[in-house]
């Protein structure tokens, strides 16, 4: 499981578009969790963290690992 802190979402809109782009990156797995109240995203998988991380960036928010 890994968790990140992503900026910059204030919508519904902006947590599908980081959930879709963190079911994009190969070993995420299929459960994603977004919340736009914490600011967080958790996936279960084991996904490499930089390349979740450029994902949520390409969708153009900044994220880190919590």
């Amino acid at each position: 499981m890994t968790k990140l802190i992503v900026e910059g979402m204030n919508c519904g809109h902006c947590v599908k578009a980081v959930t879709e782009a963190l079911e994009g990156v190969s070993g995420a797995g299929s459960v994603v969790e977004v919340s736009l109240e914490s600011g967080e995203a958790v996936v279960n998988g084991e996904a490499d963290v930089g390349a979740l991380i450029a994902a949520i960036e390409e969708k153009g928010f900044a994220a880190k690992v919590a």
